[in-house]
This record gives structure tokens, C-alpha cells and sequence, in this order.
């Protein structure tokens, strides 16, 4: 008998109570609400881990990243084999306008950079402007767009941590390219030119924030970042080196487990969804004991009244993440605007949506599983003397 036959039953079944269903389905839409919510949130803030080049490697102080490396690393690491590039970089703290308008701002290597970093997509002409002018800047298409700069623009960008001899906090950028990532990464920061940055500075000249370097095997990462450190070990600045990865992964942690808190609520809200949808169908199948007795009479098997009640509880958890999963996407497209400069990748991956089909699949499964045993296990003639 085709499954299509029985979706009238499920529907009269579940539309019975029409109450309790929608609450149930609420419920259920709401848990999957909050999933996506938080897996986009989780994507927004460790999507970039994923997209880390895995021939890069990072060199930073080995106290803390806060720390600052001499300037001369860089030659005496890009003298051992196996490197293929270095460049150092050194974080700005940049805000335009006010100091809510903080901004990713690195002063870096102009001429290395972009051996480091071939994603960022840079027009030639725009290239060869920037190598050229030491007071420009390039930009990344995200961060362009959120302020409408142009190629050409000046840009006074302030500096929350450092200051000129003069006093002034402000370096005046022109913009001499806008920059697009080829690996569909962030680009929402922008470079300088660390000569630019240094001079003026009324402290920590000559120094950089670290390293980063590209390796010609990916395979020797691990024995190239051991001869880093030895090659400084004892020394007054001791480094600590580790894949790009690795690095994005423990700058992240800084703001603590996100997967270990995203299991614990969304463990949390599901063992209550589960708990509620197996209220209500528990509910449902005492109420109808007659009408399943009467349904066995006609000829229906265990299997298919089984089957049924599974059925029910399946659709109320499918529909109900499927509209969840939708709510927060759209919630999600909403907020994108205004959390661009902060969480570029702020959106849910496509592995969520099957995970989210594969958690109601289960959940329902597990929802329906005691009221369909007891549905299948049913007596006759002790149901329908139940209901006389």
C-alpha cells in the first residue's frame, strides 16, 4: 500500500488536537531556531580556521601574543631552507571616526605581503601604486564597501594603542587598492605600510607583532617551526611557532570553547524538545487506544500502526526543524549588514542544514518510539473494553 494513502490519517491524527500539535510544533521550530542560530555564530567565529593556508606558519613572542618580536627575525628566518617567504606584520588597533569603528588594520611588508598571502586578489596597476606609494593603504572588498572608500580616497585612521612623537594618534592612508580574497576568505582589514608606521611612532620602533611565513613543503611545517625556535631559544626574545591553523585555532579559544558551549545549549534545548514531543505523543495514542483497536480489526498490523505513530512524530519534528532552519536564515540575512565588519562569514554552512534534518530524524524517532511500542503491542479486545 503506497505511504501516500495514509498522509490523510496523519493529518486528521495530528490536526485532532490542534492546540497541542501547533505548541508541540512550535517548540520543536523554536529548538532548531536557536541551532541554527548558534552554529552560524560558531561558523561566523571559527569559519576562518578552515580557510588558514596550510603552508603558512606563524612566528610570535613566546610569552604572549601581545609581545613584540625584533625586526631582524625576519631576515634570519627567511635564511633557513625551506622557507619560501616571510613577512612580518604588526597590529595597529585602528578605528575611523570614533572608537566604535574599529577596524582590522595591520602594518606589514609591502614587498612580501603578497608572497604570503596570494589569495588577496589585487589588480596589477593597483600593486605596483601601492609598492610605490609608502603612504597607501590597500583594502579589503568587504571593509571598502562598508565605508564606500574608493581607490584614491584619504583616510585619517586613529590608533587606540600607539602614538607619534608629535602626539598624534592619526595616520592619513590613501587607498591604492581594494583587495578580493580568491579563497572566499575574510576581507574586512587592510595594509600598510609598516615603514610608514614605524617611523613616526613614539615607541616599539623597530619592532614587529610576528612573523608569517610560507613554507615550500607543507610536509616539513612541524621540523621548520622546531629550527624557528631553536634559533632563538635562550635568547632574550624566544619565539613560538605553530601553522597558521593552529594559531587562528588558539586566538579563538581566547573567547572560549565555542563548540563545547554550543553542544551544552543546544544538548539542553533538544533533551526538552524531545521530552515535550513525547509528552504529546504519548497523549495522543492514549486518547486514541479505541480507534487503534478498531484499526487493527480492520486488518492495520502492528507494524503498520507502528509505523503511523512513528510517522506522526517524524513529520512534527521535520516540518518543525525545517521552519526553524528557515527562521534562522533569514534572521541570520538580516543581522549580516550590520555584523559584516565583525563577523564576515556570519551565515549557516550547508553541513548544517543535514545535520539539523539528521538530529529531527532522530529526535523523532526517539519522540515516537515509546507510544508507537505501546501502540503495537496493543490487545484488541482490551482496547475496545478500555473505550467501552
Amino acid at each position: 500500500m503506497s505511504v501516500l494513502k495514509y498522509l490523510p490519517l496523519l493529518r486528521a491524527n495530528l490536526w485532532r488536537r490542534r492546540i497541542r500539535t501547533l505548541l508541540t510544533f512550535a517548540s520543536v521550530a523554536t529548538a532548531f531556531l536557536l541551532f541554527g542560530l548558534l552554529i552560524a555564530l560558531r561558523h561566523a567565529i571559527s569559519g576562518g580556521v578552515e580557510l588558514s593556508g596550510a603552508d603558512r606558519l606563524i612566528t610570535m613572542h613566546k610569552v604572549s601574543f601581545i609581545m613584540s618580536l625584533p625586526r631582524s627575525y625576519v631576515e634570519r628566518v627567511a635564511s633557513l631552507p625551506g622557507v619560501r617567504a616571510v613577512t612580518a606584520a604588526s597590529w595597529f588597533g585602528g578605528n575611523y571616526r570614533d572608537e566604535r569603528s574599529t577596524i582590522v588594520a595591520e602594518a606589514a611588508d609591502a614587498d612580501t605581503l603578497l608572497a604570503v598571502y596570494p589569495e588577496l586578489a589585487l589588480p596589477d596597476d593597483q600593486r605596483r601604486a601601492w609598492l610605490q606609494d609608502t603612504t597607501g593603504m590597500i583594502v579589503g572588498e568587504a571593509l571598502a564597501n562598508t565605508y564606500k572608500w574608493k581607490v584614491g580616497d584619504v583616510i585619517p585612521l586613529h590608533s587606540n594603542i600607539y602614538r607619534k612623537r608629535d602626539g598624534s594618534n592619526v595616520w592619513e592612508l590613501r587607498v591604492d587598492g581594494i583587495f578580493r580574497n580568491s579563497n572566499n576568505g575574510d576581507t574586512n582589514a587592510l595594509f600598510f605600510h609598516y615603514q610608514y608606521f614605524n617611523e613616526p611612532r613614539s615607541f616599539g620602533r623597530d619592532q614587529v607583532g610576528w612573523l608569517v611565513l610560507r613554507v615550500k613543503d607543507p610536509a616539513q611545517s612541524a621540523t621548520i617551526a622546531r629550527r624557528i625556535d631553536a634559533l632563538f631559544a635562550n635568547s632574550d626574545t624566544e619565539t613560538k611557532t605553530s601553522s597558521e591553523r593552529a594559531f587562528a585555532q588558539t586566538f579563538i579559544n581566547q573567547v572560549g570553547n565555542i563548540g563545547a558551549i554550543i553542544a551544552i545549549v543546544v544538548g539542553a534545548v533538544f533533551f526538552t524538545m524531545l521530552m515535550v514531543t513525547a509528552n504529546t505523543m504519548g497523549q495522543s495514542i492514549r486518547e486514541r487506544t479505541p480507534e487503534l483497536a478498531v484499526m487493527k480489526t480492520l486488518g492495520f498490523s502492528g507494524a503498520q500502526i507502528l509505523g503511523l505513530v512513528l510517522s506522526e512524530s517524524l513529520l512534527i519534528t521535520l516540518l518543525g526543524s525545517a521552519v526553524g532552519m528557515l527562521l534562522a536564515r533569514g534572521l541570520t540575512a538580516l543581522a549580516r549588514p550590520a555584523l559584516q565588519q565583525y563577523l564576515p562569514l556570519l551565515g549557516i554552512p550547508a553541513s548544517a542544514w543535514l545535520a539539523a534534518m539528521g538530529f529531527a530524524a532522530v529526535l523523532g524517532l526517539l519522540a515516537g518510539a515509546l507510544p508507537a511500542w505501546s501502540a503495537w503491542r496493543l490487545r484488541i479486545t482490551d482496547a475496545l473494553r478500555q473505550g467501552g
